[in-house]
């Protein structure tokens, strides 16, 4: 990125004082604006950047610290200097406190000890820039991780919606299907049975309840195996009211983190998907 030049406004109503300034800041390299009061400072700075401005005190029509004011209220960057051999501290004073002026100098100068302080002037309006390009970056990069959030909140929004209207959907075919049905965890907890399955294994069946008090000894060994997930198998065993059922067993967790077991009761196997193979 090309640098900006090092720009200073002379402002003075004295034309012999901007001569001698003008000869000692360009031996300097900088680039010199003069002007004759306030106003025509004011003027200037409307069209052109600058980056520091010295400014005599007693000038008339407009003080040099009243200008300073008018300078800080319109271009706050700039770094703003009084040279006057006129002190009236006191408003002076309030301008320092009000941070309308950097620093105050008195006439005559010393031409080292006035190019050093121009020189730190110059350091410190490009170490503020420099903040302020900072945070520029921090306030839009905010502002994009802000507009990031709220897409992936409103797509998380969307998503949780759909998936709930699906698990409704699923819900309601499981509590409508004819077959009994029981999801059980890897603990051997009944989980989930659906309204046939209430039917078939009564009351011993209810969410909470061990499966051993619903479900025969060979279905519960069946269960205990080590087997993969998405691993089926049939059991034909008494219920516990003795008649000969059909149990088909199947491992959950393969498409999702469930970790449990799925168990449909039947009469026949004609309903019965076929069992896909363990191991």
């Amino acid at each position: 990125m090309e640098e900006k030049p090092r720009t200073l406004l002379l402002v003075d109503d004295e034309a012999n004082v901007l001569s001698a300034l003008t000869r000692l800041f360009r031996s300097e390299g900088y680039s010199v604006i003069r002007a004759g009061g306030g106003q025509e400072g004011l003027a200037a700075l409307s069209r052109q950047a600058v980056q520091v401005v010295i400014s005599d005190q007693r000038m008339p029509g407009m003080t040099g610290v009243e200008f300073l004011r008018k300078v800080k209220a319109s271009y706050p960057d700039t770094v703003r200097i009084v040279l006057s051999g006129y002190t009236d501290l006191q408003s002076i004073t309030d301008a320092i406190n009000e941070g309308a002026i950097y620093k105050f100098m008195t006439k005559p100068w010393n031409d080292e000890e006035l190019k050093a302080v121009i020189a730190e002037a110059f350091v410190v309006h490009e170490a503020l820039s420099n903040h302020e390009q900072q945070m520029q970056e921090l306030v839009h990069k905010a502002e994009h991780d802000a507009m990031y959030m709220e897409n992936l909140i409103a797509q998380a929004e969307s998503t949780d919606k759909l998936n709930l209207q699906l698990l409704t959907m699923v819900q309601e075919m499981v509590e409508l299907m004819p077959v009994p049905l029981l999801g059980i965890s890897s603990e051997g907890e009944i989980m989930l049975v659906n309204r046939a399955g209430s039917s078939a294994f009564g009351v011993s069946a209810s969410p909470g309840s061990p499966a051993s008090r619903c479900l025969p000894e060979s279905v519960l060994a069946t269960m205990s195996g080590d087997w993969p997930t998405g691993a089926g198998t049939y059991v034909t065993a008494p219920d516990l009211e003795g008649r000969l059922r059909r149990f088909f067993v199947a491992r959950l967790g393969r498409w999702s983190h469930a970790d449990g077991y799925c168990v449909l009761l039947g009469e026949t196997d004609e309903w019965m998907p076929k069992p896909s193979n363990r191991g």
